[in-house]
């Protein structure tokens, strides 16, 4: 999946379309806040990102994106009508992955999808992280308890996976709110234990490896 963030319909309409024509799925929205709603229930393969936006601009997005954990790796194409150095530049040390100057071609749009998901795809083999019964292929972005795939939200993968890559641990509330959901998220700490106690019934019996510590957050068990 690949989502087309641009607020010019017609051009939306159009990436879309020549995406979908080159045997890819392609979602478009006009709107940071659109974008960021639908990275909550599925994480697409690579964003195409227009800078001049309604209302946040492409960069404060992709600072964003590359501040979340389990979001940060997303190849990201930058697109804007400027066209100066300084917006390349930017959006590139930021972790822009490629950047197009608006006029741009839709043959010359797709070749370049094409080049930054074949130099951003995983190297062989898989990334595995097991704890007890509990296991996270981190490149199929699938998780098991026991020999059962578990099916979690974005959000309740993310937490998950902070906590398997650091067993023992203690993260405090505020900590996690941070990593998960961005520096700028303005709800409250109680959106931790919500999530976190609907990670724990769907992982069942390995609901229990995620341990409260009293006044103080969540960790998950070290040694199984």
């Amino acid at each position: 999946m690949i989502y087309c963030v641009e607020d010019d319909q017609a051009i939306r309409d159009l990436m879309i379309y020549a995406l979908n024509s080159a045997g890819f799925e392609a979602r478009g929205f006009c709107c940071g806040r659109d974008f960021f709603c639908a990275l909550e229930e599925e994480k697409p393969s690579l964003v195409m990102l227009d800078i001049m936006l309604p209302d946040e601009d492409g960069i404060e997005i992709l600072k964003r994106l590359k501040g979340r954990a389990g979001l940060e790796e997303i190849p990201v194409i930058m697109a804007t009508a400027k066209g100066t150095e300084y917006d390349k530049v930017l959006g590139l040390d930021l972790g822009a992955d490629d950047y197009l100057a608006k006029p741009f071609g839709m043959m010359e749009m797709v070749s370049r999808v094409k080049a930054v998901l074949r130099r951003s795809a995983p190297k062989q083999g898989t990334c595995v992280i097991k704890i007890g019964m509990l296991k996270i292929n981190t490149r199929e972005h699938r998780v098991y308890a026991g020999e059962k795939e578990v099916k979690l939200t974005l959000k309740e993968y993310e937490l998950l996976h902070i906590f398997m890559c650091n067993p023992g641990r203690v993260f405090t509330r505020e900590q996690l709110l941070q990593k998960v959901w961005g520096m700028d998220y303005m709800g409250e700490s109680r959106t931790v234990d919500v999530h976190i106690g609907t990670l724990r019934s769907k992982l069942n019996i390995c609901g229990d490896y995620i341990e409260t510590v009293r006044g103080v957050g969540y960790r998950m068990e070290a040694e199984l």
